[in-house]
């Protein structure tokens, strides 16, 4: 049952899927988390692979792209097309927090946004508080604990800009408690909203805004095992 954007079978996805950015990061996920993989897309290089945990529950992980319109598409065929549950976003972010440092984990409760995504695909007027899941959000938060990995838990800002022209803006996030800034989120949390399923996100800090610490790519590639870990263990229950 091919898509526009993904070629797999109907029953090649598990009900639950951790989404990563990067295609190269999912292929690392699946080989170093994953027993028994198959590759269950390739459309546009964005790869995707279902396989067991270690607990023998099945899981699939498949790249998002980047930005809010890339993960909107993505999210809303898994959901609709796929019979996928859950899909819990696992990416890097920016931290607007001084005490939040490079490689550190944040699960996201909230996402705020400066995008217009809502606006042009779901409403018009009004402003939406884009929600992780209790319930899942709760899972990863104990198993976090259980694993003896530290976590922070908060609002997010998903952003449409990168390459901001206004070098100061983010501080204004910052004086809001924000406490770190990423591109998939929110977008991600209206998905499932819509289709009244199961998110949430997970995000290892990759720069800061405060110190100017920054990993390199091959770190943001294959350097973020403590949120894998974390994803996985909170997931599997709805496996």
């Amino acid at each position: 049952m091919p898509t526009p954007h993904i070629n797999a079978e109907s029953t090649d996805f598990a009900k639950v899927v951790l989404m990563p950015g990067d295609p190269l990061r999912a292929k690392w996920i699946a080989e170093t988390f994953l027993t028994d993989i198959k590759q269950v897309n390739s459309v546009r290089g964005i790869l995707g692979f279902t396989g067991y945990t270690k607990n023998g529950k099945r899981l699939s992980v498949m790249a998002s792209g980047m930005g809010m319109p890339s993960i909107g598409i993505y999210s809303h065929e898994l959901f609709s097309f796929y019979g996928v549950d859950v899909i819990i976003r696992i990416g890097t972010a920016g931290s607007y927090q001084p005490d939040i440092k490079v490689g550190d984990v944040v699960l996201a409760q909230g996402a705020s946004t400066d995008s217009d995504w809502l606006g042009h695909h779901v409403l018009d007027g009004g402003t939406y508080s884009a929600l992780s899941d209790f319930e899942l959000l709760e899972n990863c938060n104990n198993a976090a604990k259980k694993l003896g990995k530290k976590v922070r838990v908060g609002n997010v800002l998903s952003s449409d800009i990168f390459y901001s022209p206004f070098p100061d803006d983010w501080k204004k996030w910052m004086s809001l408690n924000v406490l770190c800034v990423e591109m998939e989120a929110y977008s991600l949390f209206v998905k499932a909203a819509q289709f009244h399923k199961r998110a949430m996100a997970i995000l290892t800090m990759s720069d800061s805004f405060h110190d100017k610490a920054i990993m390199s790519p091959k770190e943001r590639e294959q350097g973020l095992a403590d949120m894998v870990e974390i994803a996985i263990a909170g997931a599997e229950p709805f496996c």
